[in-house]
């Protein structure tokens, strides 16, 4: 278990999240300095220009956040519109198949999570090692929680 990471860890996709945000603010830059450069619009138009900036930063932001977090008690899987705190026990497979857009997460009720924070988009090599890492974290981890209770 050495090469497992020491926890908390949080896997994230840097390079999707560095892209969105600095498309975001690019975006609210542009449309500001549009507001400015224009000069026949008037306060309320102008408000509106900044608040179409900052919208549209808003929602590519909300889009940056995904992240799953792995902690001794569990993993807090954050997507875009959700968070979800599960148990170690919780977690009965992690997937990352060819062709997946993210990792889902098999539980012990029966149904699939989705975790966007663990993503092949641009990084495919480094989403197969946190898929991985997540993976045995995961069995390591539900292994310890029924030795313990069986102890």
């Amino acid at each position: 278990m050495s090469d497992l990471p020491d926890l908390p860890v949080t896997f994230r996709p840097g390079h999707t999240r560095v892209i969105l945000l600095t498309a975001g603010l690019a975006i609210f830059v542009v449309i500001s300095g549009i507001a400015m450069l224009l000069e026949h619009l008037g306060p309320g138009e102008r408000l509106s220009f900044f608040l179409t900036g900052a919208l549209i930063f808003g929602v590519l932001a909300q889009l940056a956040r995904v992240k799953v977090v792995a902690d001794d008690t569990g993993v807090t899987v954050v997507n875009i519109a959700s968070k979800r705190r599960l148990d170690w026990a919780e977690i009965v497979q992690v997937n990352l198949r060819p062709g997946d857009p993210w990792v889902f997460l098999n539980l012990s009720d029966g149904t699939s999570l989705p975790a966007l924070g663990i993503q092949p988009g641009i990084a495919k090599q480094r989403a197969i090692a946190d898929a991985r890492t997540l993976r045995a974290l995961a069995e390591a981890r539900s292994t310890a929680h029924v030795t313990e209770d069986q102890g």
